[in-house]
């Protein structure tokens, strides 16, 4: 995924914005180019440094990284940190804004639930009941650091 495909990144803003519900003017108000500008990088005519990227991703409030990855500035990988659940639900485009979020936001509480706030170890497996923090406890503060069940 090294070669640069604009016209692809042109198209995943584009339905970005669409699904985020937001007219051409208003992303590139909120991202901080101009319209024309942003009309550009739509139609595969112009190539977005990572910053403009990053102001873009921030203002349809999708990661940078799928931006980045969109535009081949960085190889899409597997990593073990969760990072491909947040990009299929931030890069799908049948969910909604709202949702999304909605998404993105119950999947980190599970993650931090099950202390692995940094990342989902491969081949990792959901733990057993009774194995989680219960309602009320810091998922953060475990034995080992003095957490409420220090002994």
């Amino acid at each position: 995924m090294a070669s640069l495909n604009v016209g692809n990144l042109g198209e995943f803003l584009r339905e970005q914005r669409r699904t985020a519900q937001l007219s051409l003017r208003q992303l590139a108000d909120a991202a901080g180019v101009s319209n024309p500008y942003l009309s550009q990088i739509e139609r595969g005519l112009r190539k977005p440094s990572a910053e403009i990227l990053q102001q873009l991703a921030k203002a349809l409030r999708i990661s940078a990284e799928t931006l980045y990855v969109q535009a081949g500035i960085l190889d899409e990988r597997r990593v073990p940190d969760g990072s491909g659940v947040q990009t299929a639900i931030l890069t799908d485009p049948s969910l909604n804004e709202r949702q999304k979020q909605v998404l993105l936001q119950i999947y980190e509480s599970f993650r931090k639930e099950n202390g692995l706030g940094g990342g989902v170890p491969d081949g990792g497996t959901a733990p057993r009941s009774g194995d989680g923090p219960e309602d009320g406890d810091h998922p953060h503060e475990t034995e080992a650091d003095g957490g409420p069940h220090a002994t």
